[in-house]
């Protein structure tokens, strides 16, 4: 078929390489024609395993290119989808609806009568509804559930489809596109505009209650001597519970969960709905970001003010270089502004995190972060961390003191190496705390 993506970020260019790796003509459409120019010389602005040898591969044979032309993408397309951002409004909680409306707006106004308009962005719930009375064009929802470093895996092999349609006919089409995935067995779930809407939104917000459930859980056992992580094993035996997003630690970030929640929070009250717990969901997350500060000012006898701390990741997550609210780096800012010597490695996300975060220090390596660190932080589960020796890390830093946010290190080993290890939600070695400060 002939598909056109409407925008070309994380979410659009993902959609429109892989539609061309199941078959499809595609062309990718942006407004902004730097972004466009790069695409086409096989260039994505972002980290993205996978996805830059795709975009290579399919405009080397024409399948996929793109334009900054809607008349062109209108006169081209049999169905269009729309991939732009939903961020959060800048004077309350709810998302920002104005790239949504305005991209669903320019290709309506050319696409090809019988054309189907599919959204893919996250919205509220209410949305589609909405448009399709207003456009006098057909429209569908058929949500997107990437994780950022599997987005192309996710695309191609999902664990699940689902359309909002509002007749045979676009479920049709939509079954059409997609031929090659449902062949391979990936169960389909066909829905009203509402549910299909509420699903992504549900989808993110049962993924952050999780994660703030096993962190409330660290909470307690720091209050009372428990180990969170045989919590957390025990819990996780229970397939009713799963072992899945139950690893504490300093929280999610991103630019996907943090304001999903808040969007969603927001909408349930427009509606008369409360989905109060979401807020108290938001607000754990942020005091585990507290709680790495608070151990650093800690082991470092109480205040860090010029402590030499070297903070293992940037990124919000590992296989990306996405730093929008990004644990790792508001834990970073915090502590240079409480007047600490702050030194930051990312296998990817330095470019980003610098351009954000000026002030901070930048290391091209971990050892170079390491080398003379009095704290380190590991607040990114990149797995080139976890092969970090600890005995050749004891040897380059002043202090081997080390705060593990991510609950992914063996603490076994780098105690053994010499090392204090501190981990969210798990007891103290007494012997082994730091008696004075720098």
């Amino acid at each position: 078929m002939r598909l056109t993506v409407i925008g070309t970020g994380y979410l659009g260019a993902t959609h429109a390489a892989c539609m061309a790796e199941l078959g499809h003509e595609v062309l990718g459409v942006d407004v902004d024609p730097d972004k466009i120019a790069a695409l086409r010389a096989g260039q994505v602005p972002f980290h993205e395993p996978g996805l830059p040898e795709l975009i290579r591969k399919h405009t080397a044979t024409g399948r996929l290119r793109f334009t900054t032309d809607h008349t062109e993408a209108g006169a081209f397309g049999e169905v269009h989808f729309v991939c732009v951002g939903t961020p959060q409004r800048k004077d309350s909680e709810g998302a920002d609806l104005t790239y949504v409306d305005a991209a669903f707006a320019a290709i309506a106004e050319h696409a090809a009568e019988g054309s189907l308009l599919v959204g893919k962005s996250t919205v509220p719930v209410g949305t589609a509804q909405r448009l399709a009375g207003t456009l006098g064009v057909e429209v569908a929802w058929n949500p997107e559930f990437l994780r950022e470093g599997f987005a192309v895996e996710d695309t191609l092999r999902p664990d699940r489809l689902v359309i909002g349609v509002r007749s045979a006919h676009a479920e049709t089409i939509l079954r059409k596109v997609y031929e090659p995935v449902l062949e391979a067995g990936t169960p389909l779930v066909t829905a009203d505009f509402p549910t299909a809407e509420l699903v992504k939104t549900a989808a993110n917000a049962f993924l952050a209650t999780k994660i703030s459930f096993i962190n409330a859980m660290a909470e307690l056992c720091e209050a009372t001597g428990g180990d969170v992580g045989v919590l957390a094993e025990a819990i996780g035996h229970d397939d009713r519970i799963g072992k899945k997003f139950l690893r504490a630690g300093v929280g999610f970030g991103g630019g996907c969960l943090p304001k999903d929640i808040r969007a969603f929070a927001h909408r349930a009250d427009e509606l008369g709905v409360s989905l109060a717990f979401l807020r108290e969901v938001d607000a754990i997350n942020m005091r585990r970001r507290d709680k790495v500060v608070e151990l650093a000012r800690e082991l470092c006898g109480g205040a860090v003010l010029g402590a030499r701390i070297a903070v293992l990741g940037a990124a919000f997550k590992p296989d990306s270089d996405d730093i929008r609210d990004s644990p790792a780096l508001n834990v970073a800012a915090r502590l240079r502004l409480d007047g600490a010597d702050v030194t930051v490695y990312d296998p990817e996300a330095l470019d980003n995190a610098r351009k954000a975060f000026p002030l901070l220090g930048y290391a091209l390596s971990a050892e170079e972060a390491l080398r003379g660190a009095d704290l380190v932080l590991h607040l990114t589960e990149w797995p080139q961390f976890r092969e970090i020796d600890p005995e050749r890390a004891a040897s380059l830093v002043a202090r081997p003191l080390i705060v593990d946010g991510r609950g992914a290190l063996d603490g076994d080993r780098w105690s053994a190496a010499g090392w204090h290890f501190r981990a969210l939600g798990r007891p103290a070695p007494v012997e082994e705390r730091p008696r004075q400060g720098l």
